[in-house]
């Protein structure tokens, strides 16, 4: 599974999200954990990471306890959102390459919410998702390489997931992975046990500045050196 991020567009400066429906949806709906087909679906996927990988949590997942948050991760390989997943207790709203929806899974990404991404145009509709997803108390979950990273590195983040926190006010939590699954195809990275390292971060203090380029760039400078120094911890 292979996540992409929402490049900035002009149609994005016109999204906005009330904040007044994020606490109505919190206070009346049922949370996503709550749902016996996403406890049934965690149930498996811990038996799976916990049962054929080898996974060390160097610090643990720091995302509220409710209400909407933004989940920004390196991409290493295709089992990084459910090894993510895994060492998180709130379900996750990925975004996700529309390639990548196979036949037979599109009822399992839609009880997980998973969200399409058109990665050849811009995709105003699943910019409208995520921005539907955060004002609903979601946690959305972009990996904003928008690719596979290479050489160990990590590559350079889109501005989306900055012209998101800052559009909607929703705060923005780093996360780190790394482990031997780096460089093995979709199957492989699945098949074969992998030992995986993940490191969490706090909310990252963004400057709220009046929107502008500029500030959208320096979010996501920020955002970047964030994930790239939890990375160095993990070796």
């Amino acid at each position: 599974m292979s996540q992409v991020v929402l490049p900035i567009t002009s149609h994005m400066r016109s999204l906005t999200v009330s904040r007044a429906p994020v606490t109505d949806a919190i206070a009346t709906a049922m949370r996503d954990e709550e749902r016996p087909s996403i406890q049934f679906l965690h149930r498996l996927v811990d038996l799976y990471i916990s049962g054929y990988h080898k996974v060390d949590v160097m610090t643990p997942c720091q995302l509220p306890a409710q209400g909407p948050a933004i989940l920004v991760c390196n991409h290493v390989s295709s089992l990084d959102p459910m090894l993510l997943q895994w060492a998180c207790s709130r379900l996750i709203v990925w975004m996700m390459a529309r390639e990548y929806y196979l036949p037979g899974t599109r009822w399992l990404f839609d009880v997980i919410r998973i969200i399409p991404v058109e990665r050849s145009r811009r995709d105003v509709v699943a910019t409208r998702a995520a921005m539907r997803a955060l004002e609903d108390g979601h946690v959305l979950g972009i990996c904003p390489e928008g690719r596979l990273a290479a050489d160990g590195k990590i590559g350079q983040f889109q501005t989306g997931v900055a012209m998101l926190a800052l559009r909607t006010g929703v705060g923005v939590y780093p996360a780190s992975v790394e482990g031997t699954m780096r460089d093995q195809g979709m199957l492989e990275a699945f098949l074969f046990p992998q030992h995986a390292r993940i490191a969490f971060g706090p909310k990252i203090s963004l400057d709220r500045q009046p929107d502008s380029r500029q500030q959208v760039e320096r979010a996501t400078g920020q955002i970047w050196q964030t994930v790239r120094d939890l990375h160095q911890r993990l070796g």
